[in-house]
């Protein structure tokens, strides 16, 4: 399977963890690219986004619909051996799932983020949430799901994944990389592949995050992914599900990259990456 990869590269020798992003439904490896690769690169990593199959520019979107979860983990276990060392993989949403299911039968990287990731007892409860707690927009959602993109809206975009401060001009910019997504992925996340691994398993680093306003993937649900995992979960204030798009991603990359130096590169980072861009 040809699958299609954004790389971002720093100038100088980059440091030895590189980055593999894993994108969430209905998606591509370009919403990595927008804001979160560049930065990264900027900070001495080597930044890679996958585009799962049939998404994006990889192959495969003749069978997009035929596609199960196992697919996208292949997709991962491939793009994870063209790395130059043990990646870091960070996954949003669905593909937050990805990566989890990819630890169950593989070890050796460096470790993992999950970004309003699909909690591992999977889309069950995070669905129940929202149905009752926005009853209209997960109707709306549904609908989105079943029919693709011709169904939806800027404004039904920004209900599920913007703050409402996003201005429209960039809600239509990310419109235009939304596409159809493969609904028996999303059926194994609810019912027929559930998650295998145990709670305390994993035993690497990894970083819990999520966002204060996010419809779909509720703080509550965050919080009880990093119990899982036996971590904190780190809640971005004032930001909605598309993490990497929201107006203060920068806050988002940041909390991630202090972790990143902290406990892969063991360095001290005394305050925020983005104050010390914004002040020059």
């Amino acid at each position: 399977m040809k699958l299609d990869m954004i790389s971002r590269y720093p100038e100088a020798t980059p440091k030895p963890t590189p980055l593999l992003f894993v994108h969430g439904s209905f998606s591509d490896a370009r919403v990595w690219d927008e804001n979160f690769l560049p930065f990264f690169a900027h900070h001495g990593y080597e930044a890679h986004a996958i585009s799962l199959r049939g998404h994006g520019l990889s192959e495969g979107h003749e069978r997009l619909r035929s596609w199960r979860l196992t697919d996208y983990v292949a997709d991962l276990e491939q793009a994870v051996q063209t790395m130059p060392n043990p990646p870091m993989l960070i996954g949003h949403s669905m593909g937050g799932m990805v990566i989890q299911k990819y630890l169950e039968n593989h070890t050796g990287i460096a470790g993992m983020g999950l970004m309003a990731s699909v909690p591992p007892q999977g889309l069950l409860p995070s669905n129940l949430h929202m149905a009752m707690r926005h009853p209209i927009l997960f109707q709306q959602m549904v609908m989105f799901s079943l029919l693709g993109p011709s169904y939806g809206s800027l404004d039904m975009m920004r209900q599920l994944l913007f703050s409402r401060e996003t201005p429209r001009s960039k809600l239509q910019e990310y419109f235009d990389l939304v596409q159809a997504e493969s609904q028996m992925v999303a059926m194994d996340m609810i019912w027929f592949d559930p998650l295998r691994l145990k709670s305390g398993q994993l035993w690497l680093p990894l970083i819990v995050m999520g966002a204060q306003n996010d419809v779909f993937i509720s703080p509550a649900m965050v919080r009880e992914t990093a119990r899982f995992y036996r971590t904190e979960a780190r809640i971005i204030p004032n930001m909605a599900h598309a993490m990497m798009l929201e107006m203060n991603w920068c806050e988002a990359a940041d909390a991630l990259l202090n972790w990143l130096e902290r406990t892969i590169n063991s360095q001290p980072v005394d305050r925020s990456i983005c104050d010390q861009e914004s002040t020059g």
